[in-house]
């Protein structure tokens, strides 16, 4: 079955989403978080396409193949630091908020290591990952 594709009949919305993604290049969040960011939601999300572009990509950035195998169970590996459990945590809870909201106890924690505008900034990531994984997943890209 054909789905639309939404990048040619609808260009400007496409525009919108890569100046999110500039935004995103240009926030002072790791390229390593980012990765770590985008690809535990796409993981969560099962956008096939999206977990293979940015496990090439956190690849390339030098990131463990262990350490991004270990991204299905995060919680529980001793491969992630207490700022990227913190920072997959939120993932996790932006990217199922019809299971659960973000309680403080998730929160809270963020704000040991990363300051307001990085949170700002993380909330951004979380929101534009899932954006693509949605319309990889509508489209039938994923």
């Amino acid at each position: 079955m054909t789905r639309v594709n939404i990048q040619s009949l609808e260009p400007n919305a496409y525009k919108a989403m890569f100046e999110l993604e500039q935004f995103i290049g240009q926030s002072t969040l790791p390229k390593e978080t980012q990765e770590l960011v985008r690809l535990r939601a796409s993981l969560i999300n099962q956008c096939h396409f999206c977990i293979e572009m940015h496990t090439s990509a956190a690849e390339k950035l030098g990131i463990e193949k262990g350490k991004l195998e270990a991204l299905k169970a995060w919680p529980e590996s001793a491969l992630f630091n207490g700022k990227e459990k913190a920072i997959l945590a939120m993932t996790d809870h932006v990217t199922e908020l019809s299971r659960r909201h973000v309680p403080d106890d998730i929160y809270e924690p963020l704000k040991q290591y990363l300051s307001n505008s990085e949170i700002a900034q993380l909330i951004m990531l979380i929101v534009t990952i899932n954006a693509w994984n949605r319309i990889g997943v509508a489209t039938a890209m994923a």
